[in-house]
């Protein structure tokens, strides 16, 4: 039944297209942007989901034994 509708509607098969396109853009674009981040803003980023309050003041690590 939504293929008999699909097929019936006409020029969406452009769709499929620019929207693997624009996946594949969004994601190759995440991927560059993770590899050029430097290695201090990486460490960074990895301890926010672990800092309360303000995340722009840096907090010593502790460590948890």
């Amino acid at each position: 039944m939504i293929k008999n509708i699909l097929v019936h509607i006409g020029g969406i098969g452009g769709f499929g297209v620019i929207s693997i396109a624009l996946f594949f853009a969004v994601f190759l674009g995440a991927v560059l942007h993770a590899l050029s981040m430097k290695s201090t803003r990486a460490h960074q980023a990895s301890l926010l989901p672990m800092q309360d309050g303000d995340p722009s003041t840096p907090q010593p690590e502790t460590s948890h034994e």
